[in-house]
């Protein structure tokens, strides 16, 4: 049984009994559906994913960090989950929404069904929800808060759920790097002879990145978020590398002025997602939220250097306000970051997804060229940061 609803319940009756969850949207919006996981209260930033495939790695992905997470598409957990394709060391979404989840595992890999993982680590979800319709109000009204309660906590009255929806914090403003980043520095090796060393700063990294440039005989120091220049230098490092990862740049201020030392020191660099905001920040340019994001392993964006278009997987809210169809002076410094050019654009709508100096060794994407789980068209970024590094010995 599938039931979408205007927030239209009596204010001082139930909207559910135990039987059956509730999806309550900050503008007042209330989908039903069933408890699916654990049961409870989850809140945070509503966001949908575009992907069909590849759950797990969004489940364990920090970018996701107090997020709760629309699948669009339809049908979710027909191959479990399993030991191996985790992302990170900890399941990082604060709640889930499926319309239609897989009654049984098909997978040789799988070690469990992904509501029973969701359940023992206490992930609050709801299913039997128009996803699509959930999907299209959120690209209508934009991203907004929204709580998924069942059981006990979806017997409370409706505006008492919609009152605890709204006073949760927005994701604008939230500082949120150092709450998924490692607290210890650690090292991944390659498996052969390394040629370079990368100080990568962790500020929601995913596993498959270190060993994406691992495999290019790199050998990564992974350090945590508060790193201090002190800390990067020490490495004696060939180049830095700053990942994805969750929260509004505009509070990341730290990693900002670290960032501005490593391209005074003319260090090369390459920054991911998040660590694209930051490079952008670093010259002078602002961002912005985005009105719902990219999310998913289906994002087209054109390389401006190769004339090409990919297919990129992508998570972010946020984004470089930067000029798209001109070479532009960096705003910060009095110009000693010299010239800048967008190097790629999404063909959605013309959001900057990725920046290069021109007169210093550093560039950077706004999507995810490790791609776990996703297309491999970008993977030779890492690639050209090889390239970045050997220009600089």
């Amino acid at each position: 049984m599938t039931l979408t609803a205007a927030c239209s319940t009596k204010e001082n009756q139930p909207v559910a009994d135990t039987q059956t969850a509730v999806l309550v949207l900050e503008d007042g919006r209330v989908f039903e559906g069933r408890p699916y996981g654990a049961t409870g209260t989850a809140l945070g930033e509503a966001v949908f994913v575009t992907g069909m495939t590849g759950y797990q790695e969004t489940l364990t992905d920090p970018s996701y960090h107090r997020q709760i997470v629309i699948q669009t598409a339809p049908h979710i957990g027909n191959t479990g989950v399993n030991d191996e394709d985790d992302e990170s060391l900890g399941y990082w979404i604060a709640g889930y929404v499926v319309r239609d989840a897989a009654r049984r595992v098909s997978s040789w890999r799988a070690t469990e069904s992904l509501g029973e993982r969701l359940d023992r680590l206490g992930i609050v979800g709801i299913q039997d929800v128009d996803t699509r319709a959930l999907t299209l109000h959120l690209r209508d009204k934009g991203a907004m808060r929204m709580g998924v309660f069942s059981a006990e906590a979806a017997e409370r009255p409706a505006a008492e759920l919609l009152a605890e929806v709204r006073a949760q914090a927005p994701m604008k403003g939230a500082q949120l790097a150092e709450e998924v980043s490692t607290k210890e520095a650690y090292v991944v090796r390659p498996e052969g002879e390394a040629r370079w060393r990368v100080a990568a700063v962790d500020l929601g990294i995913k596993a498959n990145t270190p060993r994406m440039l691992a495999e290019r005989g790199i050998e990564v120091h992974v350090l945590p978020a508060t790193a201090t220049f002190e800390e990067v230098a020490a490495v004696e490092p060939d180049g830095v590398f700053f990942s994805n990862g969750p929260g509004d740049p505009e509070t990341a201020d730290h990693q900002v002025e670290l960032l501005r030392r490593v391209l005074d020191e003319k260090i090369p660099f390459f920054g991911i997602c998040f660590g694209n905001q930051l490079l952008g920040r670093a010259l002078g340019y602002g961002t912005y939220k985005l009105p719902f994001g990219h999310r998913g392993i289906n994002q087209p964006v054109l390389d401006r250097t190769t004339g090409k278009v990919e297919v990129t997987s992508q998570n972010h809210g946020f984004a470089v306000d930067a000029p798209i169809d001109e070479v532009s002076t960096a705003p910060h410094g009095d110009g000693r970051y010299g010239r800048v050019e967008v190097s790629h654009i999404s063909l959605n709508d013309d959001v900057v997804e990725g920046l290069r100096c021109l007169d210093l060794p550093a560039f950077s994407v706004q999507f995810h060229p490790e791609s776990a789980a996703g297309p491999h068209d970008s993977r030779y970024l890492f690639d050209r940061f090889t390239t970045l590094m050997s220009e600089g010995d």
